[in-house]
């Protein structure tokens, strides 16, 4: 496995696209959107992009009930947009990764209706389908049946429109359970390889997969599900340079290890990244106890920090995680927090150890609109994925549809910030997030792989760390103010920072900071 050179320099943007940048009018956004908005990442510096499912869909589940791998979702635009997409992207230097759902499919894609067939096909076996239709749970799968003429019932990743695809069972111990090798899970498979084809073909940079894990079921100890993915890794270092895969897996050791390039610590899978974001104001998911970035300083930062210290020494060489600022799954950062709080935040996720992804809006703190009605299976997500807002017209600049055929309504709040006026306040979060961008590009120590030394003692209050032998960092997520003696190894000089000095003594370094202040030094 080779992971692609560009990769340690990447910082994504993730990119909703129905709420994006609306360019036809009709209150959904689409690809055009994107491209017209390239200039903009561009300037805010982002070189990488994620797109959300862009296939074609019932959108039952915001396109992650895909009925079509091979063909743009005619609300987004065709596949000569998204082939313009990609070329008008590298064109400035920007790669392009698309959403991969590997996991299941819609029920209305034409798989899936064959296989739902009476008579047997070659598609008979692509899902998985008990032999009766009585049989609908076994274990922590859960079947549907009663829909289809085929007598039994299919296996549902998610919800009850998403059949499961058959990659095989692990451990297989009931009748209609295949193994690994044999030619259903095989051919799933291969079928899986000439979806990927068919985009690289098309200039694609990579995949973002969704519910890496999942796909082996009854898999204890990820045995096959790595070999899937090593196999697909091996076809892709063949075949294609120079291209990433992303899981959606939350165990950074066991996707790296299966052949992925990053993967992301989330609210699932290895504990942490709750401990830095979701305290008990958290809607989504469920706030517990208080978490590290409150002002209260009630949270420790060792909750994040023993697990990410161990992934991280883990996978040292052979890929890296990411802590992204958001998604489309998870309640915005913005919740119970103002501009100071997510400059602080956004100083940590862009000078840590790992690949950033800045999910869209949060680089102007979007707000997660909470109790919105649920939209395209969204629920209490629903919340986060609302239009950007670009400025202070109609729906904030996402669309020229008149209001009532947005996709999704647009914040109400007079307050609700905006790119064209954060981009004319030189102290707006915009221009912090651009700074805290170009410092990561320009900095050889703040790249993924760049040694981290954490200076900190108990709780993590305030948050102080050296990156490689030219930067001290400091942050303070509280309301107090904290006065800390580190060894000194030179000057420390200023490169960016707000309530936050380093005095000089000839025994060491005074570092002082105030409440929510944070500190990027320069050690000469």
């Amino acid at each position: 496995m080779s992971t692609p050179a560009w990769l340690k320099q990447a910082v994504f943007y993730q990119v909703y696209p129905q709420s994006f940048f609306d360019s036809n009018a009709d209150g959904i956004g689409d690809l055009e959107g994107i491209v017209t908005k390239l200039d903009y990442l561009t300037e805010l510096g982002v070189n990488a992009l994620w797109i959300n499912p862009c296939f074609e869909s019932p959108f039952r589940d915001a396109g992650y009930d895909v009925s079509n791998y091979l063909s743009v979702a005619s609300r987004y635009g065709d596949n000569a947009a998204l082939e313009r997409l990609v070329a008008e992207a590298h064109r400035r230097d920007i790669r392009v990764c698309l959403d991969l759902v590997a996991g299941h499919t819609s029920d209305q894609h034409p798989w899936f209706i064959e296989s739902s067939r009476p008579e047997t096909n070659e598609y008979s076996d692509r899902y998985i389908w008990t032999h009766s239709p009585w049989f609908t749970v076994d274990g922590d799968l859960r079947f549907i049946s009663g829909t289809t003429d085929r007598t039994g019932a299919f296996a549902i990743n998610f919800f009850a429109h998403q059949p499961a695809l058959n990659y095989g069972f692990g451990e297989p111990n009931r009748s209609y359970q295949q193994g690994y090798d044999e030619p259903g899970p095989c051919a799933t498979r291969a079928a899986l390889k000439e979806v990927m084809a068919f985009w690289l073909d098309r200039g694609v940079d990579g995949f973002r997969v969704d519910m890496a894990a999942s796909l082996v079921k009854r898999d204890p100890h990820g045995i096959h599900i790595r070999r899937l993915w090593r196999d697909v890794r091996q076809w892709l270092d063949a075949n294609y340079t120079e291209r990433v895969l992303i899981a959606e897996w939350g165990e950074p050791e066991r996707a790296i290890d299966a052949g992925f390039d990053v993967d992301f610590m989330l609210h699932f899978g290895v504990p942490g990244y709750d401990a830095l974001f979701f305290g008990p104001e958290s809607r989504f998911p469920p706030g517990r106890t208080a978490c590290y970035f409150d002002a209260s300083a009630e949270g420790d930062f060792r909750r994040f920090w023993e697990t990410f210290s161990f992934q991280h020494e883990r996978i040292r060489g052979k890929g890296y995680l990411s802590i992204p600022s958001g998604n489309h799954d998870i309640q915005r950062p913005s919740v119970g927090r103002d501009r100071a709080d997510l400059k602080v935040i956004q100083t940590f996720l862009l000078t840590w150890p790992q690949v950033p992804f800045l999910y869209y809006g949060d680089e102007i703190g979007m707000r997660y609109l909470a109790d919105l009605p649920s939209k395209e299976g969204g629920y209490e997500r629903t919340g986060s994925r609302t239009p950007m807002q670009w400025d202070d017209s109609a729906l904030a600049g996402f669309s020229g549809a008149p209001e009532q055929l947005s996709h999704l309504p647009i914040d109400p709040s007079p307050e609700r910030p905006t790119v064209a006026a954060q981009r004319a306040d030189e102290d707006s979060l915009w221009h912090h997030v651009e700074r805290l961008i170009y410092l990561r590009q320009t900095e050889p120590d703040l790249l993924p792989d760049a040694p981290i030394e954490l200076l900190s003692e108990g709780n993590g209050y305030p948050l102080v760390y050296r990156r490689g032998e030219t930067l001290l960092i400091a942050i303070n997520p509280g309301s107090h103010t904290h006065e800390v003696r580190l060894e000194r190894t030179g000057d420390a000089e200023p490169v960016l920072a707000y309530h936050c000095r380093v005095g000089h003594e000839d025994s060491g370094w005074i570092l002082h900071i105030g409440a929510r202040g944070y500190g990027i030094f320069g050690i000469r």
